[in-house]
């Protein structure tokens, strides 16, 4: 339980000195430089997961199709 109560105050005093240091000038640009490249790694996340999906949608269309070939003979 101590435990747990060291890493919540933690966590807290974290988050002030967060919020002290984001009301300056570097710590304002500090945070938007952060932000941004979260932002642009969020959007290579996702436009390879919509690409892999589409890689696989045609895998299955291909193998839907392979199967459908099969039994026509």
């Amino acid at each position: 339980m101590k435990k747990i109560l060291f890493l919540l105050v933690g966590v807290g005093v974290g988050f002030f000195a967060a919020h002290q240091f984001s009301k300056t000038p570097q710590g304002k640009q500090f945070f938007d430089d952060v932000d941004s490249k979260a932002r642009e790694f969020s959007s290579a996340v996702i436009d390879g997961y919509k690409a892999r999906e589409a890689e696989l949608r045609d895998a299955v269309a291909d193998a839907e199709d392979a199967l459908d070939d099969l039994r026509n003979r």
